[in-house]
């Protein structure tokens, strides 16, 4: 009998290919993504030193009275907001997306939008 390959075992193999393929610089760094059930992570790193320069998700505080749900399309929207406008201020303009072997539609998609339209280049 095959066993069905798991979902996130697959995601994880993707996101692996990906990231033998493109890495952050200092001048661009990597912007993560991450998204669970309940929630949307977001990470600004330099692969370089291996450090992560910004970070937002939808349990950060600063987004308390905005987000009633976690894992939806408009906390995905105001998580990426919240990372570009971080990273703005520190000074970064330009990144690599990392779509972290999700696909690209949905939660992650808005999440990407809602950085460029905060101006992150990328």
């Amino acid at each position: 009998m095959i066993k069905k390959p798991i979902k996130n075992k697959l995601r994880i193999e993707r996101h692996f290919r990906v990231r033998n393929k493109i890495s952050g610089t200092e001048m661009k760094p990597r912007l993560n993504v991450f998204r669970s059930n309940k929630n949307i992570y977001a990470q600004i790193i330099d692969d370089t030193k291996g450090i992560t320069l910004v970070s937002a998700s939808s349990i950060d505080a600063d987004l308390k009275g905005q987000v009633t749900n976690g894992g939806d399309k408009a906390a995905a929207k105001a998580v990426g907001q919240l990372v570009a406008k971080k990273a703005l201020e520190k000074g970064i303009e330009a990144v690599v997306f990392d779509r972290g072997g999700y696909v690209y539609h949905g939660r992650v998609k808005e999440l990407a939008d809602g950085a460029r339209e905060a101006g992150l280049k990328f």
